[in-house]
């Protein structure tokens, strides 16, 4: 897999694939797996994901990268295999979700930031030490005429943080 960004860029929207979008967090698959009675552990994330990742033609014929989140990035399969070289192995790029969330924009109710630059180059140098080659970042705003949402504050926020995000 080549390093250039242009490379990793091409590779990630090449026609026919997709991105795997693999970056629930915790919370969020325990969710999941609670609907279905599992228990989530460690362990039942890990074997989740491991199959997905190892479903080789699918991974190969339709995947062109995987979005991890942070827990996933540092898994190792039951064999003990890293979950980003399985990834490699299909040919696919790991990537990773880098943002926190969006949390509650202070004296804008209704509207909303997205944190998570606080530490972010030093969070994306052990991700690329990790394997991953692109990084997600996701801003949330609201649209609800009604409420007046999103304000211009919320927009020049939101802005602001992509920008530095980039």
């Amino acid at each position: 897999m080549s390093e250039r960004l242009e490379d990793i860029a091409a590779a990630i929207v090449a026609d026919g694939k997709g991105l795997l979008a693999a970056d629930e967090s915790s919370g969020t698959i325990k969710k999941r797996f609670d609907v279905i009675g599992v228990e989530s552990t460690a362990d039942s994330r890990r074997d989740y994901r491991e199959m997905m990742f190892r479903t080789r033609e699918a991974m190969t014929r339709y995947i062109s990268g995987v979005i991890l989140f942070d827990e996933t990035i540092r898994q190792k399969a039951a064999d003990g295999t890293p979950l980003v070289d399985i990834i490699k192995a299909a040919g696919a790029i790991p990537g990773i979700k880098v943002d926190a969330g969006a949390k509650p924009l202070a004296r804008f109710p209704g509207d909303t930031i997205t944190e998570g630059l606080d530490g972010l180059r030093e969070r994306l140098a052990d991700y690329y030490k990790l394997g991953a080659r692109f990084a997600k970042w996701r801003a949330v705003i609201d649209i609800d005429q009604a409420k007046g949402v999103p304000s211009a504050n919320s927009i020049s926020s939101n802005a602001h943080a992509l920008a530095r995000y980039a």
